[in-house]
């Protein structure tokens, strides 16, 4: 959307207009500057209009991460980053599992990845293109922010405000807010360069990071930062009994594993960010800042049996319940007489009858003259992710004295073009390719902002912050079709072969089109300092969509100092997610395990899609919520920080897709006669509904303490949460194993502590973790492992500065090489999957790592 070659014109075009409106509207106070500097890191912008406060001051629970602290662990990626750093964030990997391989859904207060509203400097971060159809249950559907995108260096600090916010931010801020605050620095920076791989010898990863800041004439700074890695996949894997009983009967073509579970392969994978701020005179500024990101991503899929693959291989059974191969009559005119009999036995590739009357006949084919011993489709894509946010703030007297006001525009886009080889279309034969793009999705946003703000400095023997402001945005979801060969209905679709891409069908040019919609908000926000003890805030939100209507929201908050040490604070908000153009609008083709432990292809169809109406599909509303908090905060004179909050989110009409509902012939027909050519493709069709409700309460505890040691200084820091999701009511298109996936698939009770300590020209960081027990209903399908055990991990850094501008640091992530229990029991029988796949210490075990920095 945005390219990199006008960079220069856009910051120069950009400056020079916020130039133009400054002079015509005065002077920013910057509020609380001094304390901002005295303690960065305790400071927070987010969940408040007026001026950035103490974290210890805020009424409901922020927790902010310096960048220093963020970056001492071994993650590489952003959303893992934050599980180490948020006791209630929960992230899993996501080894096999459709378009999540490529942006992994992340959950706070046990919320779905999109109910996680996510800022950069304040601003709204514009959505993943990315739906996740395969979740585990619990994101099912979701359709967030990629935060991979960002790169860690480029990060100042990490605001997370846990509570309800959508009366002040809008949709999505059901389960809280995330802002990354970037850079700002006009002169010095550091360049990084990391090198990890897994105790297992794979998993390489290499990673180089740099930042600098420049001034921007003496009354600026511009500030750049870069990321590039690359990693090689994972496996931990065993090979399946299907795939082992084919190599005992003499098939020598299939892979050992044939299956492949572990992390996919990350290719060119590169963040740039540009961070610039101007003060035009002594009380307005202009700020702009810009990201590029790329990424190529691969992982594996499902193993195609070669007897047995629907739509590929399968010719169905005879009578007495014996497999038959499924042969293809290449003459056109059904002249070559293909044998519809062969039975396959425990290697057809032995059988006379196919050997004879298939390979050796011209005028008859089976893809086991292709593909042998079956065959693993290689799935992913290439995601290009890239924004622009400009604009000026200041303090202006035009209406009012002293008014506060900020007026910015934003403009983001994302998009994620898939690939995929090592199939076939088996409609067309023996002239398949075997690699497809099988197509593009596009989610673009704007935004058009004006926030106004007034502080009262004696306003009834207290103090009052008066806000305010306006909100245009405009979303649009664009499908492009894939390449022809990924969709196009072969020759032998009429014979029962399947039409499309195995695994990943080709968007058709039909489906492809581009949806969008408009909303309007006005909000309001009042802080009211009654006193030095008591502070109340209100928040109010209107907010009209050209698709379903509108909707007003508020929340109340409160915070009272009970004496030097010690202050209570809570707060009780309404809340929404407005249904995504893309949840709305998209069509996709998802290869997923059925009930009866087969591979099937399951169609995801718009609501309002005839076949999606015949199984119950209505046009999507929004999700409302309704939250509470309340706790502690005490900041003792031994440097004891603690707070102690508890919540309870509940959640109605909650969006996801439905349990995949199984076709029957007349709905096959009814698709068929409506245009839909490719309906014979399809097993089970799934849609968007509002159709479950939740109850989700918890605990987080976060205490930070320090003290002189050994002649350095010790740091602890203790993370904990404990959540519990209920879900009330849902109807019979959500299966009984997805209920289970969203009360227990996510640890109940999960906490770290982490010891820093400080000595001279060396530190070292210890942190132990821990997550309770799971369930897990094994790759959707039915299956369940009812109890993956609770487990400890440990990470370990050690930095030394060899000299004042380079410092060399090792380190090891789950150091002890802990893995879940192994999946003994759905294991080769299945998929070949040797752990559970949704275990929230993942599957990889240890990970170490050395990296460099060099500062100036």
């Amino acid at each position: 959307m945005f390219k990199l070659k006008p960079i220069s014109r856009v910051l120069k075009y950009s400056l020079l207009s916020s130039l133009s409106v400054g002079v015509l509207s005065p002077s920013l106070a910057v509020a609380n500057e001094t304390a901002a500097e005295k303690d960065i890191e305790k400071i927070a912008v987010v969940g408040s209009r007026a001026a950035p406060r103490s974290i210890g001051d805020s009424p409901v629970p922020v927790d902010v991460i310096s960048s220093e602290e963020f970056n001492k662990q071994g993650s590489t990626d952003m959303v893992s980053m934050l599980q180490t750093s948020v006791p209630s964030f929960n992230v899993n990997e996501q080894p096999i599992n459709d378009a999540s391989t490529l942006v992994r859904p992340a959950n706070l207060r046990g919320m779905a990845a999109d109910h996680t509203l996510v800022l950069v400097n304040g601003k709204r971060r514009h959505r993943s293109a990315v739906i996740t159809f395969l979740g585990g249950g619990l994101s099912d559907g979701a359709q967030g922010p990629d935060l991979s995108v960002i790169p860690s260096i480029a990060i100042k600090q990490v605001e997370v405000l846990r509570d309800g916010a959508a009366a002040q931010y809008g949709s999505d801020a059901i389960a809280g807010v995330i802002n990354f605050v970037l850079k700002d620095d006009q002169e010095g920076g550091q360049f990084e360069v990391k090198y990890g791989s897994h105790y297992e010898g794979d998993g390489d990863t290499i990673q180089y990071a740099g930042n600098v800041g420049l001034p921007l004439t003496s009354e600026g700074y511009a500030n750049f930062s870069f990321e590039f890695k690359e990693a090689d996949p994972t496996s931990r894997s065993v090979q399946r009994d299907d795939a082992a009983a084919l190599i005992a009967a003499g098939n020598n073509f299939v892979a050992d594993p044939a299956q492949v579970w572990g992390n996919p392969e990350i290719k060119d994978d590169i963040k740039l960010f540009g961070n610039f701020g101007l003060q035009l005179n002594k009380d307005a500024e202009a700020y702009m800042f810009i990201n590029y990101a790329e990424r190529e991503v691969e992982g594996g899929f499902y193993f195609r049996n070669p007897h047995n693959r629907g739509g590929v291989n399968d010719g169905g059974t005879d009578d007495d319940g014996n497999q038959l191969l499924l042969v293809g009559d290449l003459t056109g005119d059904m002249s070559g007489n293909c044998p519809t009999d062969i039975q396959v036995g425990s290697n057809v590739l032995q059988n006379s009858r196919y050997i004879n009357e298939v390979a050796n006949n011209p005028d008859c084919f089976a893809f086991n003259e292709m593909f042998p011993g079956g065959f693993t489709p290689k799935f992913g894509g290439k995601i290009v992710d890239s924004a622009i946010a400009l604009g000026t703030k200041g303090e202006t007297d035009l209406f009012v004295d002293e008014l506060n006001y900020d007026i910015s525009f934003y403009a983001g886009s994302n998009e994620v073009d898939f690939m995929i080889r090592n199939t076939i279309n088996p409609s067309l034969g023996p002239d398949t390719p075997t690699e497809f793009k099988p197509g593009k999705y596009i989610q673009s946003e704007q935004s058009l902002n004006l926030d106004l703000s007034k502080y009262y400095d004696n306003f009834n023997d207290g103090t009052l912050n008066v806000a305010g402001g306006v909100e245009f945005r405009h979303e649009s979801y664009e499908s492009i079709a894939g390449d022809y060969k990924s969709w196009e209905i072969g020759p032998l679709a009429s014979q029962g072969f399947g039409i499309g891409s195995n695994g990943f069908p080709g968007l058709s040019a039909k489906s492809a089109g581009k949806a969008d919609r408009r909303s309007f908000a006005i909000y309001t926000d009042l802080e009211y300092m009654v006193n030095d003890d008591l502070m109340l805030s209100a928040a109010l939100r209107f907010e009209d969509f050209s698709d379903f209507g509108n909707t007003t929201k508020g929340k109340l908050a409160g915070r009272y100092q009970l004496n030097d040490t010690m202050a209570l604070r809570g707060a009780f908000s309404t809340g929404f997610k407005a249904p995504t153009i893309g949840q709305s609008n998209v069509r996709n083709v998802t290869t997923a395990f059925g009930t009866d432990g087969k591979l099937i292809d399951r169609a995801t169809l718009p609501p309002t899609n005839p076949v999606a109406v015949l199984k119950g599909g209505q046009p999507l509303q929004p999700e409302e919520s309704e939250s509470i908090s309340f706790g502690f905060v005490g900041e003792f004179d031994n440097g004891l920080f603690v707070t102690v909050d508890y919540f309870n989110i509940e959640v109605t009409d909650r969006i996801a897709t439905v349990s995949g509902i199984k076709l029957t012939q007349d709905d096959i027909d009814t698709l068929l006669a409506q245009g839909v050519q490719d309906a014979s493709s399809f097993t089970e069709v799934s849609y968007f509904t509002n159709d479950f409700d939740t109850d989700t309460k918890g605990v987080d505890v976060v205490a930070n303490y320090s003290q002189d040691f050994m002649g350095g200084e010790n740091k602890y820091s203790l993370a904990y949460n404990w959540t519990e999701t209920e879900v009330t009511q849902h109807s019979e298109n959500i299966s009984a194993e997805r209920v289970r996936m969203i009360e227990e698939n996510l640890p109940k009770h999960r906490w770290s502590f982490t010891t820093n300590h400080q000595n001279d020209g060396w530190r070292l960081m210890a942190r132990v973790n821990y997550f309770a027990d799971i369930y897990e209903d094994h790759l959707d399908s039915g299956l369940p492992i009812e109890d993956i055990s609770a487990e400890f991990t440990v990470d370990l850094e050690a930095g030394y500065d060899i000299n004042e501008n380079f410092e060399l640091i090792v380190g090891a992530k789950n150091a002890f090489d802990e893995t879940p229990d192994e999946n003994t029991q759905w294991d080769n029988e299945i998929a070949g999957a040797k752990y559970p796949v949704t275990s929230p210490i993942g599957i990889n075990g240890g990970f170490y790592y050395l990296k460099g920095v060099y500062k100036f």
